[in-house]
């Protein structure tokens, strides 16, 4: 049976119109970088939940979730109305296997995100030492517009913190990019320009590859790897290169 634990807003951070972060304080069980939990809020007599990722490194008190406002949706609307001193619901134990124990050793680790999907990996890469047994590290945030990279200072952040290890590219789709690749992660691969971005090359031998966020762009995206690189799924019993999570 889920088990639920109170919440406190700490900050609401509203990135645009539709994108926010909420920073909480609960009383939850440890949880590995990448898993998610479920946040809830009581609508109408009823316990409205929603699964989220954590952004925020597992030691950081500060619980963190980088949410999207769905119009139509019943709870996001709601958490994007918080404000600090506010309650909220948790799960007290968190989910999923989207964490480094399941990736087998490479060396190599690529990170593929799209839109809020950009959290599992930001919570990853919080913990330096973590991440020693690969040698290169790659993030890729792929998003619409310039004004959604909301966690790109933190990116940069971070590549000054892994010195050298983790390069971090942006994506986006539907206007110019200056400073980055435009267009989609599967279009990217397949013209080569995101491996000549990151100036370093995929290969069965060297690579894994994870997959989050948009369930199309993750199954594009795994096919083509499939396809033109020779990769396959990662799983328990036939390790593999690939290691996704579909993020609705």
């Amino acid at each position: 049976m889920t088990e639920w634990v109170a919440g406190t807003v700490i900050s609401n951070t509203r990135w645009t119109e539709r994108l926010f972060s909420l920073r909480v304080r609960a009383d939850i069980a440890p949880f590995q970088a990448g898993q998610f939990t479920k946040l809830a809020l009581d609508l109408d007599g009823e316990r409205v939940q929603r699964a989220y990722s954590y952004v925020n490194g597992s030691a950081n008190p500060e619980l963190e979730f980088y949410i999207i406002q769905v119009p139509q949706g019943r709870l996001s609307p709601a958490l994007q109305r918080l404000q600090p001193g506010d309650s909220l619901w948790l799960t007290r134990d968190a989910n999923g296997f989207f964490v480094l124990d399941e990736i087998p050793p490479a060396r190599d680790l690529w990170m593929l995100a799209t839109g809020t999907a950009i959290g599992p990996y930001l919570s990853i890469l919080a913990d330096p030492s973590a991440l020693t047994r690969f040698t290169h590290l790659r993030l890729i945030h792929a998003v619409r517009r310039q004004e959604d990279l909301s966690y790109l200072p933190q990116m940069r952040e971070l590549e000054q913190r892994y010195a050298g290890r983790l390069r971090c590219l942006t994506v986006v789709s539907r206007e110019a990019n200056p400073e980055g690749l435009e267009g989609r992660i599967p279009d990217l691969l397949t013209s080569g320009a995101l491996e000549q971005a990151a100036d370093l090359a995929i290969s069965a031998e060297h690579s894994h590859l994870m997959l989050c966020g948009n369930p199309q762009m993750v199954r594009d995206t795994q096919a083509l790897l499939k396809e033109q690189y020779g990769l396959s799924k990662h799983l328990r019993r036939k390790p593999g290169q690939i290691t996704s999570e579909h993020y609705w």
